[in-house]
């Protein structure tokens, strides 16, 4: 293993803004997120240095036709959630842009004939201000978000990757942001049923996240719509679940290592490191 390459991670996001909510305590005596909140406040330790700048890729930036990456000096926010407090509406996470890296991560996916733009203009979405407030709470590393490809299919977005692998090598901390359960009206609702269902489709992620040939790895993520229980995990899109097919192509030959699972009403999400 390279010892100055930087790992890949995929990162659970959570539900909107909520970090910054009193959530009551739950049977288990811990409120609703709180595993999440320790796993992303220790992630810059577990990176183990201080990254020249982070490409994040969120789940909540799915509408593009190409790839697309903020080259903003300075990215406003954008609060793309709805009905929660005023005061979540009042947060600011003010990290720089990184227009050069940017820049450098289009032509890598230019060279391998991935069509691709900028946009200078978006904000933080909250799968990329809420997880970075947590992890990087200084704001002091520079931020490069990329979009989703409206697609949504794996083997575009594991070529996304694939083409951005260098980055890793150039001092640049690629995160995927998403949620590996996303099923927003059973997060609420519990059957013993459903939530068999999600740790089955849980654990089936991470053994395919787990394979270190590159090429088996992707094709086993390619089968997750056959997966019976992948549709009740992913409704009404899976738009969520699709960063994490970018981190699996830039992982190379390192494979997916299982390194969080939290809960959710019952409901399995895991993290995972590639590297």
């Amino acid at each position: 293993m390279n010892s100055e390459r930087f790992p890949v991670y995929f990162i659970p996001h959570g539900g909107g803004p909520w970090p910054f909510m009193d959530f009551p305590v739950g049977p288990d005596g811990k409120k609703p997120w709180a595993d999440l909140a320790e796993f992303l406040k220790a992630l810059p330790a577990g990176v183990g240095r201080r990254p020249k700048a982070i490409l994040i890729v969120s789940g909540h930036w799915h509408n593009e036709p190409v790839p697309t990456v903020s080259t903003a000096t300075h990215p406003g926010m954008l609060y793309d959630y709805s009905g929660f407090p005023p005061e979540t509406y009042q947060l600011s996470y003010p990290a720089p842009g990184a227009p050069a890296v940017a820049r450098r991560a289009k032509q890598l996916l230019e060279v391998a004939g991935i069509p691709a733009a900028e946009n200078e203009r978006r904000g933080f979405d909250h799968g990329v201000f809420v997880p970075l407030m947590v992890a990087y709470p200084d704001a002091d590393v520079p931020i490069v978000m990329m979009s989703l490809k409206n697609t949504l299919d794996v083997e575009s977005h594991v070529a996304i990757g694939k083409a951005l692998e260098p980055l890793r090598d150039e001092g640049i901390l690629i995160l995927a942001s998403g949620m590996s359960y996303h099923n927003m009206r059973m997060f609420f609702h519990d059957t013993p049923e459903h939530r068999q269902q999600a740790v089955r489709f849980d654990d089936w992620l991470s053994a395919a996240v787990a394979i270190k040939d590159p090429d088996e790895r992707a094709e086993r993520l390619a089968l997750w719509e056959k997966n019976p229980d992948a549709q009740a995990c992913h409704v009404p899109d899976h738009d969520h679940l699709v960063p994490l097919f970018v981190a699996a192509g830039a992982a190379g030959d390192d494979a997916g290592q299982h390194v969080f699972r939290g809960e959710f009403r019952g409901k399995p999400y895991s993290g995972y490191r590639f590297g």
